[in-house]
């Protein structure tokens, strides 16, 4: 009788955890907003509590002013870095447009083609054999005008969304901010009676971990972009196409280990076409070698400086655990499955950690929690 009851316990704990996530898939909209929130509370409660123990004379901040300068605090950097970016970025694309893409690859076509030949492939008689039906002929039509004005509908008719996304976001934050536990006691509520000190420990212990992370992440995002912006304006780039560049390297950095690559070749591209008129041998080839030099130096130092203090410090994993964790993530879900890879394993180490302690698994992976 005894076993009857723990298997139907098991049973409708498994099917109030399948009714949990249908609800989540069925208001994705609203959970996107709470998670959106939720990180971004992570970020600044460091700076609610500074601005609550600020004394001017006989005037302290309570929570809700403090949460509230945080909120303004919060958002007037993210549109400050939309204020300056996006000039730039309309004016990077204004330029790019007006370059024939087929001036780009006869640019490429005969050093390429001279390369191919260079390592045995004689039958090579033009570059655009090589990729013209796999990328040329792609970039054309993703370029074309029609493309163009349909993406233009597109972000003219999600405009109602992200304001309702901006109002949402902003709301639910404030209230994180302002009560600290509020999400927490959220989760608790649908925690079953006898766990509750245990989830309690696990959320205390998420928070801490992923909050070092998210803010180690967007530390990470801004040094990147600010070092190759650095770096390109040096070798000669011109600094509107090397913040342009900067800013694209800083946001594929996100995705662990393809990204740096991805972010390089998108600025090589960038430099080819805008220096498509230039002489190939004595001037872009050059300037593509520096910028090389400059996205491998970069890439060196966020190795072995940025990247061991998010990846492995923050979360207080192994290096190679991380490595691990994220293929198999990116084989599972592609890129999206990388980018949430470490912070989904994070918060299964913790919940492991004070479930399953009995298995010898589990207690290598949490050994360092």
């Amino acid at each position: 009788m005894i076993q009857l009851i723990g298997k139907s316990r098991y049973w409708l704990f498994a099917a109030g955890a399948l009714v949990l996530l249908f609800l989540m898939w069925y208001f994705s909209s609203l959970v996107t907003y709470i998670i959106i929130s939720v990180i971004l509370s992570l970020m600044g409660r460091p700076l609610v509590r500074m601005i609550t123990n600020i004394r001017i004379g006989k005037i302290k901040f309570n929570q809700t002013i403090s949460a509230f300068i945080t909120l303004i605090i919060i958002w007037l950097l993210v549109f400050g870095t939309f204020r300056f970016l996006i000039p730039l970025l309309a004016s990077e694309f204004a330029e790019l447009s007006t370059i024939n893409p087929d001036a780009v690859f006869a640019v490429i076509d005969e050093p390429l083609v001279r390369f191919m030949k260079t390592i045995g492939n004689e039958s090579v008689d033009s570059a655009q054999t090589l990729f013209a039906d796999l990328f040329q002929r792609s970039v054309k039509e993703h370029l074309g005008m029609e493309q163009v004005s349909n993406f233009v509908g597109i972000i003219a008719g999600a405009l109602g969304e992200l304001l309702l996304a901006f109002f949402a976001v902003s709301f639910i934050t404030f209230f994180f901010l302002k009560e600290e536990n509020m999400f927490r006691d959220g989760v608790m509520v649908l925690v079953p009676s006898g766990y509750e000190e245990r989830t309690d420990r696990i959320m205390h212990s998420i928070h801490l971990l992923l909050r070092r992370y998210f803010i180690g992440l967007l530390a990470e995002v801004l040094l990147v972009g600010f070092m190759v912006t650095i770096g390109l304006t040096i070798v000669g780039l011109g600094f509107r196409h090397a913040v342009v560049i900067g800013v694209f390297c800083g946001l594929f950095n996100i995705i662990p280990y393809l990204g740096p690559w991805m972010g390089a070749a998108v600025g090589l591209l960038i430099g080819i076409a805008v220096n498509v008129h230039a002489d190939f041998s004595s001037h872009t080839l050059p300037l593509l070698g520096l910028m090389v030099i400059v996205f491998a130096a970069v890439q060196v130092i966020d190795n072995i400086l940025f990247q061991p203090l998010i990846y492995s410090n923050s979360v207080k994993a192994h290096p190679l655990e991380i490595f691990l964790v994220i293929m198999a993530a990116g084989g599972f879900a592609g890129i999206l499955g990388m980018i949430l890879a470490i912070p989904v394993y994070t918060i299964l180490r913790v919940v492991a950690k004070e479930f399953f302690d009995n298995m010898k698994l589990v207690q290598k992976i949490t050994q360092s929690l």
